[in-house]
């Protein structure tokens, strides 16, 4: 069965996101998948569409395969079989049939994902003996890395004359060799989804039913909430967060790193998760559910009836032998709850504040204006604010040259997580902003600092109005309105 317009549209749509400038190279592809029963088939237009699989290892070097009809050194790939149900699959089998590595011992990349790495375009000749007009080739180029990251095990199969990894530098197709060396996958397998091991405290486990219906993972059995990191995504802590708000309208205060595990997934690659484990002793019934069928608790004891995947369950008694159910009464409402810590940039220029415009896809206040911020990671708040300053915009600051002015107590919502927002005004700083995240940050402006613009952040706009009023502290959303200090 071929592979449907759908997927190649979004592949092809992806790819000109990140390259805009080759528009115009691959301007007949797009409209090409609006035609014809196959879109990958000799007949479909514009021209031909193939897959090759750039596979890279950890020394970063891309496996090539030896042609057994002139010897020459190659992409695996190829045309889309009879049995291919998608184009990737074409890729993969080529890399079975040419290598002996098999789907389950690759994975996609972090950087990519089921973006390709490049779309190469060639002429291709008339050929009278099949009747082919000349036209196009179009191959599309995916970047997968060895799930145990090693390039020495693979055997030659089906009497193939053998393979050569090549380093990057020696990649023939020039284009997709700048694309690589700049600066390119590193051949390390790493986690591109993420899910959530919610537990009660008591021995319960939150499993979610999904839905019964093909071409997903798992389907119609109980498992993790999750999914795939996105680009807005800044971690997977941030993906697993998405996930939860967007599938279940769930927001744990505290989630963190448990374990990583190794799923197969629907194209037969590994797909490396990192599991996070959060407590929560809610009604799953009450829960806003966008995806799947239901929410209920479990436990390991009653497990082993469910349709689950072996490896979820071993991975649920594992977390029950490390963490046993705690007594009654632990856990009470007034526990301490972990902070979110972020940090923000106050510019201030002539009358004016620096404000950025958040890119519409945003996971947090989309087309909204708000300070340069960022979260503190495992560093000081000052080391966090001079990074976040550099990475998003290219400015210059010296930690001699700030001052906290401001900070907010904010919580966004009832049971959301609380937040700590320090502002810190910098009295000095070298460079113009520039838009170095445009995924995150769309525009800089300079605003009067009595005509912000519509809309701001809320607790933007409160910290700017404490800072002009000498007020160095303010909480929002916290069932009472106003300010200390």
């Amino acid at each position: 069965m071929p592979p449907t317009r759908s997927p190649l549209r979004d592949a092809v749509a992806a790819y000109l996101e990140r390259h805009p400038a080759e528009r115009d190279t691959l301007r007949d592809l797009l409209p090409s998948f609006d035609a014809g029963d196959d879109p990958a088939g000799r007949a479909a237009p514009p021209g031909h569409i193939t897959c090759s699989a750039v596979v890279v290892d950890p020394r970063r070097r891309v496996l090539h395969v030896r042609h057994p009809a002139d010897g020459t050194l190659r992409l695996p790939g190829g045309r889309v079989g009879p049995d291919d149900r998608t184009l990737l699959a074409a890729a993969l089998r080529g890399v079975r049939e040419g290598a002996g590595i098999a789907p389950s011992a690759l994975c996609h990349t972090a950087e990519y994902g089921g973006v390709p790495v490049h779309i190469g375009v060639r002429a291709v000749g008339a050929g009278p003996a099949q009747g082919e007009p000349a036209r196009p080739h179009y191959d599309v180029r995916m970047v997968l890395h060895l799930a145990d990251g090693d390039a020495d095990r693979a055997p030659y199969a089906d009497g193939s004359p053998g393979t050569q990894w090549l380093p990057f530098d020696e990649v023939g197709p020039p284009a997709l060799r700048a694309r690589l060396l700049e600066p390119g996958p590193d051949g390390r397998a790493r986690p591109v989804n993420a899910s959530a091991l919610i537990h009660d405290g008591a021995g319960r486990y939150l499993l979610h039913l999904r839905d019964d219906v093909p071409d997903i993972w798992e389907p119609g059995a109980w498992a993790l909430l999750g999914g795939g990191r996105e680009p807005q995504d800044t971690s997977l802590e941030d993906t697993v967060r998405r996930e939860l708000r967007e599938e279940a309208g769930l927001e744990p205060s505290t989630v963190e790193p448990y374990a990583v595990e190794h799923v197969i997934g629907t194209d037969g690659t590994t797909v490396p998760v990192q599991i996070f484990t959060a407590r929560w002793n809610g009604d799953p019934g009450a829960l806003a559910l966008t995806e799947g069928v239901m929410l209920a608790w479990h436990d390991p004891q009653t497990m082993p009836r469910l349709r689950m995947s072996p490896s979820t369950l071993d991975l649920i008694r594992r977390h029950a032998e490390d963490r046993p159910p705690e007594p009654a009464g632990a856990g009470a409402a007034n526990a301490a709850v972990p902070h979110l810590v972020g940090v923000h940039l106050y510019l201030e220029r002539d009358g004016e504040v620096l404000l950025g415009l958040r890119h519409p896809d945003s996971a947090y206040a989309p087309s909204t204006h708000h300070f340069l911020a960022g979260h503190c990671e495992q560093e000081s708040a000052v080391s966090c604010l001079v990074r976040e300053a550099r990475e998003e915009a290219g400015l210059v600051v010296d930690p001699a040259d700030v001052d906290l002015v401001h900070l907010v107590h904010v919580v966004d919502r009832p049971g959301a997580r609380p937040r700590i927002q320090l502002v810190f005004r910098a009295r000095r700083w070298l460079g113009e902003p520039q838009l170095l995240e445009p995924d995150r940050c769309v525009a800089w402006t300079w605003w009067p600092l009595d005509a912000l613009p519509e809309p701001v952040v809320p607790y933007t706009r409160a910290a700017v109005e404490g800072i002009r009023a000498g007020r160095p502290y303010t909480e929002l959303g916290w069932g009472r309105p106003g300010s200390a200090g």
